[in-house]
């Protein structure tokens, strides 16, 4: 049970999103919690087009993925590199479970 409690939920997180993101479908669009894209406005949200553009590059469809999003292949790497540092640092996320 020690090892539940100083696992980072955030590590968690990572690597569920892209495992989802490299099993989903890219060519299908989805529901989406942006509140741009529900009020209308999919071609004006700087946001919307990442998590596409990141599942087609986990499908190896680069040109694809570019023309989703130019800021998937950089969110990509930054949230690897956020996936390589947490667990690196797994052991400074230690949970005390001592009564004080």
């Amino acid at each position: 049970m020690k090892y539940v409690k100083s696992f980072p939920l955030e590590l968690f997180f990572w690597i569920a999103a892209l495992v989802l993101l490299a099993t989903a479908n890219s060519h299908e669009h989805h529901f989406t919690l942006c509140p741009l894209a529900n009020l209308g406005f999919k071609d004006w949200c700087p946001g919307c087009g990442i998590g596409r553009s990141i599942s087609h590059i986990l499908h190896g469809e680069f040109i694809e993925s570019f023309s989703e999003h130019w800021f998937g292949f950089p969110a990509l790497l930054t949230i690897v590199y956020r996936i390589y540092t947490l667990i690196k640092n797994k052991n400074k996320f230690k949970i005390s479970t001592t009564n004080t």
